[in-house]
């Protein structure tokens, strides 16, 4: 029995590495979900197995322990654990929700398999971790690949994912997809470092397929890093010739090639880069269309700043493990952030320093410049993969400054350090490091009961999550066509009592709001509504700090069907608190001055009917005042004051949306209520190209775009456009023989 635990050991110590290429179909959250599950049921077994063998007498490293390395780790998630119990709410922050499933949690299964890393391993175990990640690395980019072309050929292929947006691969998101690879690439090229032959060649080929991925996902961050680690690597060469990385002189020239390239390459981009930012190969449109004034850019240099003031008032104990959005809805504002919600900053430093602490900040940026140093010791030693662990690690360090950890990366990262530590100690020691056992000996039967007590744990921490997130994704399925069936899966998903009510909550929402509202009706759509209520009702008094749920809230409310009776002071009261935590969120104040317009547009008599009107207004208008670079609500007010006669005040406020106009498109469609209710086609004509431009897909927008071409003059035009719609929506052109009969004419 013991040897055999003892041979599984190692095998489930590697077997995070496969993780990248799970997702399942039926679940919310297909690509990412099923990896966390399975990530925190991977370490609950290796609890479970490696407490059983240390307390039957079976020897580890436990001197490893000494090393002062080792314990940045446990460090880290004791201040991790500390400031999260002082922190906002200590539940959230251990289980986290199911969109990543990160949180106190997943961070203790990654220093879990850290430490029986780091006690087990010998010095064969790093050559094993980094080819398992080379092949796993190298399967997801070949998925890549295929997703790619799938998406330019239009082909599906089979087992391949659909594609939407920029590729993702297995991990379902680029830039996870990128981070990720970003590591596996220099494990990839360590393995081919130390191959020969057929499988020299297959890794280096294998890296640049891997590369490619990279470059497919289009994701600047980690491009960036690649670019840095890779320049000053071709640097140190072409001046340092006898290194570990090439064969003297020979590398050194080779060297001096590749940064002349670099530099030719360069100076070509900078030189063309107008040109390239108009490309139809997107990782170059969005390499060349990088700078501060970039929408993404500025977006996220707005949330480091705010986010970090904010983090600034906390700066020892953080806010605690997953509470970042909060911060994040403190600061929002339409006008600058592209995102509606947002749970992390796109910098791993930051995150770690809002949730918990200076201290937390400095362990993490720790455990990254642990797996630099220990990779610089190998490299005076002349030992393999020396350099690749230190341009694992300053890669790795270089992105996270742009994107942020999945369970993945976060256990790709731990267990490098805990292989790379052990060889170190394995080789420090010429082969002499003595394993010993535990002085704590408990009879046999106590250890298999402490062993399967610790597997009792598989329950609460994975198989009721994912019965949780099956009936969510079963109810989703069917909360059109059977709405009866999928209020009873929710109900039953929300009966075991898991941290996925916030998640209910949130679909709840969508379901009901995108779809429930307008595809049902009767007694489906009251159904539907009741039960959205009850969940963000339940969970608007459980997390009185989710700006997200009290806004959510608000808007079921007011979305109510004609049967059901609204509270209106319940509704104010729901109003005051998620505009308080969101004070510049445009939904709730939008929904705040509904309240009285809604009363207008039912009143009977004209100087009513006046009053409620601009009551709605001027709650706008102080929203405006709030937004002052925000051009949406001034829109909105100057269709509202066309409705009350004001038709001078609404040609100023309109003026003043037009100047601080940014292109959105949700502005946009506000925009055109008013100019086409003055006639202003020219302007209609500008936001309607807007729009179908952000939506190609959009055709009876693109009709009306052709509607106001003509208006404005430019017949041609409007002939080009309705006969691409009669190609791509056939019927679409015919429901308006007026506006053809005046093209023709």
């Amino acid at each position: 029995m013991i040897a055999g635990v003892r041979k599984a050991l190692p095998y489930l110590l590697l077997s995070p590495a496969l993780l990248p290429l799970i997702y399942i179909d039926g679940l919310l959250y297909p690509f990412v979900a099923p990896k966390t599950l399975l990530f925190r049921s991977l370490g609950v077994v290796v609890l479970s197995l490696f407490a059983y063998l240390a307390l039957s007498g079976q020897e580890f490293y436990w001197n490893r322990l000494r090393n002062k390395l080792t314990w940045i780790p446990a460090a880290l998630l004791l201040v991790a654990y500390a400031t999260s119990f002082i922190g906002i709410d200590f539940y959230r922050s251990f289980w986290s929700v199911f969109d990543r499933g990160d949180g106190l949690l997943t961070l203790s299964a990654a220093v879990l398999f850290f430490y029986c890393t780091v006690l087990y391993a010998d010095w064969r175990f790093l050559r094993r971790l980094f080819t398992i990640v080379a092949l796993v690395g190298t399967t997801v980019s070949a998925y890549v690949v295929l997703q790619w072309l799938g998406e330019m050929a239009g082909i599906r292929f089979p087992l391949i994912a659909e594609n939407r947006g920029r590729v993702g691969g297995t991990l379902g998101n680029a830039a996870f997809l990128a981070g990720y690879l970003g590591m596996t690439l220099w494990a990839t090229l360590a393995v081919a470092s130390d191959s020969r032959g057929f499988w020299r060649k297959f890794y280096y080929g294998a890296a640049a397929l891997q590369f490619l991925a990279i470059i497919l996902s289009a994701t600047r961050g980690t491009l960036l890093a690649l670019f840095v680690v890779g320049f000053a690597t071709l640097l140190y060469l072409a001046w340092n010739p006898s290194t570990s990385l090439g064969a003297g002189g020979r590398a050194s020239r080779y060297a001096r090639i590749g940064l002349a390239g670099i530099l030719v390459a360069v100076a070509l981009f900078v030189g063309f880069r107008v040109q390239l930012a108009n490309s139809s190969f997107e990782p170059v449109r969005r390499i060349a269309s990088a700078s501060l004034t970039d929408p993404t850019v500025s977006s996220r240099l707005f949330i480091w700043q705010h986010v970090f003031v904010e983090a600034m008032k906390r700066p020892l104990t953080g806010y605690g493990a997953e509470h970042i959005e909060m911060i994040f809805d403190r600061v929002y504002d339409p006008s600058a952030i592209l995102e509606q919600w947002f749970d992390r900053t796109h910098n791993a430093f930051l995150d770690y320093f809002v949730q918990f602490g200076i201290l937390g900040a400095f362990l993490y940026a720790g455990l990254i410049g642990s797996l630099g140093y220990t990779g610089l010791m190998h490299w005076r030693k002349r030992e393999p993969y020396s350099v690749f662990l230190l341009l694992l690690a300053t890669t790795y360090g270089i992105q996270n400054f742009f994107v942020f950890d999945t369970a993945m990366t976060l256990w790709l990262l731990f267990a490098t350090l805990a292989a790379a530590l052990a060889y170190a100690s394995a080789q420090g020691s010429a082969g002499k490091e003595a394993a010993t056992t535990l002085s704590l000996r408990i009879p046999q039967l106590l250890s298999y009961g402490i062993a399967g007590a610790i597997l009792i744990l598989l329950y609460p921490v994975a198989i009721q999550p994912l019965r949780a997130n099956m009936a969510l994704a079963e109810g989703y399925t069917y909360h059109v066509t059977d709405v009866n069936r999928a209020i009873a899966s929710f109900k039953h998903g929300l009966s075991l009592n898991t941290y996925a009510d916030l998640e209910y909550g949130y679909q709840a929402y969508s379901m009901y709001t995108d779809h429930q509202q307008t595809m049902l009706e009767g007694g489906a759509r009251v159904a539907a509504y009741q039960y959205a209520l009850s969940v963000l009702s339940a969970n608007f008094e459980r997390y009185p700090y989710d700006a997200r749920t009290a806004t959510y809230l608000a808007h079921v409310l007011d979305s109510a069907p004609p049967e059901e009776p609204v509270d209106e002071a319940y509704l104010r009261s729901v109003l005051a608190r998620a505009i308080a935590l969101s004070p510049k969120r445009a939904q709730a104040n939008y929904i705040l001055a509904n309240i009285p317009l809604k009363k207008g547009d039912t009143a009977t008599v004209s100087a009513e009917q006046d009053r409620y009107y601009r009551e709605g207004i001027a709650i706008l208008e102080h929203y405006a005042e709030q937004v002052s670079s925000f051009s949406e609500p001034r829109f909105i007010i100057a269709s509202l004051y066309l409705v009350v006669g004001d038709k001078e005040a609404g040609a100023r406020w309109a003026a003043d949306g037009l100047v601080l106009y940014k292109g959105q498109t949700d502005t946009a469609r506000k925009a055109l209520r008013y100019y086409i209710a003055v006639e202003d086609w020219p302007n209609v004509r500008r936001f309607l190209s807007d729009i179908v431009a952000a939506d190609s897909t959009d055709y009876p927008s693109l009709y009306d775009l052709a509607k106001a071409e003509l208006l404005t003059g430019n017949r041609p035009r409007a002939l080009e456009i309705v006969q691409e719609l009669r190609l791509k929506a056939p019927g679409l052109v015919e429901q308006d023989p007026v506006f053809l009969k005046s093209l023709s004419s």
